[in-house]
């Protein structure tokens, strides 16, 4: 299929795009690698009549450290989150995610400001920036504003980023030293029908300081299983408190069936990858100081 007719423009600048934004209101779509929006504008899902592309906008492809957080700009590709030294040592939760995208292509083209606005409910990097307490930048031509992860998500392909806004920066906080992402799907790149995230600091005693574990395919958006991190904080991560921490992520999924498996199977997914996300990232080396 081919896509329905569409004006094209090329922004230069984030001044550049948010002044088109800014005019021409809810019918636009801003094109970043293209990897989700061409195949549903081919499908005829989304029918924009213009794509404000800004692939062009330098500004806006930047990876770097910043008072404790892993700042990555909008127009990062997923292939230079997933095998950069810095995001590797400061948020190794992003990079495991990462490496779950699709194929080795999909990633040399596609944007983590991208995937993140895109907000399918699948997708592996929303969810570890929910699991993590990320931070969304949107800007605007009448000034920037900063959106939790928490607030960020709301339902299928919906977020907090108004017509007239733009995601320019994704900013994941470096506190999760032993990370990992646990996934199933049909085939190896395809969609996760189900995803687990899972991140852990350790005390010098051994007990968990803080926990974060989001959960993808199972609701209309990524859900963070609060109860389940809270009952891992303070303990000993033994095999009984890591169970235990599963059944509570089971208690806040709302899977849904389909042609690719029934809530029950999901539900029980929940569980098993959970105890693997998390027995994973105990067994992870954890990952190096996080560089200035």
């Amino acid at each position: 299929m081919k896509p329905g007719a569409f004006e094209y423009r090329r922004a230069t600048s984030i001044q550049e795009a948010l002044s088109t934004l800014a005019v021409d209101g809810e019918d636009v779509r801003v094109l970043a690698g293209g990897q989700s929006l061409i195949p549903m504008m081919n499908m005829r899902m989304a029918r924009p009549s213009l794509l404000v592309d800004i692939g062009a906008v330098a500004e806006l492809d930047d990876l770097r450290v910043v008072d404790g957080m892993l700042r990555v700009g909008a127009m990062t590709r997923q292939a230079t989150l997933e095998h950069s030294e810095t995001a590797v040592a400061a948020c190794p939760l992003a990079v495991a995610a990462t490496t779950w995208i699709g194929h080795r292509q999909i990633r040399s083209r596609g944007t983590v400001g991208g995937t993140i606005a895109h907000a399918d409910p699948a997708a592996e990097l929303p969810t570890a920036a929910v699991a993590l307490g990320a931070e969304m930048v949107i800007r605007s031509s009448d000034g920037e504003r900063v959106c939790a992860a928490a607030n960020f998500f709301e339902g299928f392909f919906g977020t907090a980023v108004q017509p007239s806004e733009l995601l320019t920066e994704v900013r994941f906080p470096t506190w999760g030293r032993h990370a990992a992402f646990s996934e199933i799907s049909r085939r190896h790149g395809d969609f996760a029908i189900i995803g687990v995230g899972a991140a852990l600091d350790l005390g010098s005693d051994g007990r968990v300081r803080q926990a974060g574990i989001a959960l993808a395919g199972v609701g209309p958006a990524p859900i963070k299983a609060s109860a389940a991190e809270q009952l891992l904080v303070g303990r000993n991560p033994t095999d009984d408190a890591i169970r235990e921490a599963a059944l509570a992520a089971v208690d806040v999924a709302t899977p849904t069936s389909d042609i690719h498996g029934s809530a029950a199977f999901r539900t029980h997914l929940v569980r098993v990858l959970t105890i693997d996300a998390l027995a994973r990232a105990l067994a992870s080396s954890p990952s190096q100081e996080v560089p200035a």
